[in-house]
């Protein structure tokens, strides 16, 4: 039972790290069920409930970031509403053509509502290119809090 109980957290990290990078899988939240199995296995004793909870807290607010920051990028690549929204419309309808539409979706709406208010395509581009930039920086923080997750995982183990 130990054994098929550890090999079940090692899967739940690499799925998490998996995740960080592929959209439709939610990483820092797989990671973080690891670590719960971890702490109810006779292997977690000097977790404490309140890690568990520190790290449910920063999943969670990742998670939110993670649809949050691309439309930040979005904006601080001088996007109008009409850019911010279709980065937030490109987001959701992307879900639908996972994984490929949330990479782009967001960046062809962004592209697609500068375009309607009468930008230019240079400026459409420019705004599209930072909510692209605002996910791979996402996935750079889901990758960070699922490395910080396995390596607690990891001192806790050894």
């Amino acid at each position: 039972m130990d054994i098929f109980l550890l090999i079940l957290i090692f899967i739940c990290l690499i799925i998490g790290f998996i995740g960080s990078i592929v959209p439709t899988l939610p990483g820092p939240t797989i990671s973080w069920a690891g670590l719960l199995l971890l702490k109810l296995s006779r292997f977690g004793a000097d977790i404490t409930w309140t890690w568990i909870v520190v790290f449910a807290s920063i999943v969670i607010i990742i998670t939110i970031l993670d649809y949050i920051i691309p439309v930040w990028g979005t904006k601080k690549f001088g996007g109008t509403k009409a850019g911010i929204w279709g980065t937030t419309i490109g987001l959701f309808a992307g879900l639908f053509f996972s994984p490929v539409g949330i990479i782009l979706g967001p960046f062809l709406g962004a592209f697609i509502g500068e375009l309607l208010v009468g930008n230019s395509e240079k400026h459409s581009l420019k705004a599209a290119f930072g909510a692209f930039i605002g996910f791979l920086f996402g996935i750079g923080l889901k990758l960070i809090v699922c490395i910080w997750i396995a390596g607690y995982c990891l001192i806790q183990l050894f």
